[in-house]
């Protein structure tokens, strides 16, 4: 026994260290610094809860960065898995041309960040842009809108950059309900459940943990999105679209102001852990259905 446990602390010991120096010194690195006065040229001493209590007074643009951050994480746990868990149920069905369709809605979830942002800027482009184009077509008379600089289209601009492809959370979904047991299936249609009621009273439910992780991923993602804004709208018009990563980049790289940038990183991995521990609670991922 004593051999096997020195065997798995040996092989343990490499991932262990390796974790420490990639993730666990550095995050406590900005934990500390967050609590001091860092800016290029040398300004580096400590303040206390200063840069919080400016965050969550003072700070407008932080305001409307994490503003943004919590709306775009609530429609991405909502509508976007929603939408993915939909597609599942139906593609479950095995209709024709299921394979290829599961196919196609894949696609955007393997094109680069940056390359969906240089896609639609062409589509949303005021001059020559896809959407304006068909807009004019249909009504008859040139129609020219700059909807990523637009006050008021630049969020839900923004937002439908990313929130209708749920190809991720339509897989994952998918892979649990087909894998649910024909037994189960036949015996509910026996005691007379229709299409839906087996979908929403047995399939879903039987794949709880799946959608829980799926809202996991989905809210965390908009926690960390940044190179779809930055390359859009950088946060603009105004602070229209800025979001907590974005406004951390201008804050650390632009302002030089490292040490307030790294309390939005610690308010990240906070906000970051809430949401794990608050949907694992919410759809019960501790607990087994077999």
């Amino acid at each position: 026994m004593r051999v096997k446990k020195r065997m798995m602390v040996c092989f343990l010991l490499p991932c262990i260290l390796l974790f420490a120096l990639i993730y666990l010194i550095p995050m406590g690195i900005v934990f500390v610094t967050s609590f001091f006065e860092w800016k290029s040229g040398g300004v580096f001493h400590f303040v206390g809860l200063h840069n919080y209590i400016e965050a969550f007074v003072n700070d407008t643009r932080m305001h409307q960065a994490l503003k943004s951050t919590g709306i775009w994480a609530l429609l991405q746990s909502t509508v976007h898995v929603g939408i993915g868990t939909i597609t599942a149920l139906i593609l479950s069905r095995k209709i024709k041309g299921w394979k290829i369709f599961r196919t196609i809605f894949m696609i955007p979830n393997v094109i680069s960040a940056a390359a969906l942002g240089v896609i639609f800027l062409n589509v949303f482009n005021p001059k020559y842009g896809l959407l304006n184009s068909m807009i004019s077509t249909f009504a008859g008379n040139e129609f020219s809108k700059n909807w990523y600089f637009d006050q008021n289209s630049a969020f839900l601009t923004v937002t439908w950059s990313w929130l209708l492809y749920a190809g991720l959370v339509m897989i994952l979904v998918l892979a649990g309900v087909m894998s649910v047991p024909d037994e189960v299936m036949e015996a509910a249609k026996i005691d007379g459940a229709s299409g839906l009621q087996i979908d929403f009273k047995i399939r879903l439910p039987l794949v709880r943990t799946i959608l829980g992780t799926c809202v996991i991923i989905s809210a965390t993602s908009m926690l960390r999105e940044f190179e779809l804004i930055y390359l859009t709208t950088n946060g603009g018009p105004g602070d229209t679209t800025l979001n907590l990563p974005l406004y951390l980049y201008k804050t650390s790289l632009t302002d030089n102001n490292y040490g307030y940038a790294n309390m939005m990183g610690v308010l990240l991995i906070i906000l970051g852990i809430f949401a794990v521990f608050a949907i694992n609670k919410l759809f019960r991922m501790s607990e087994s259905d077999y």
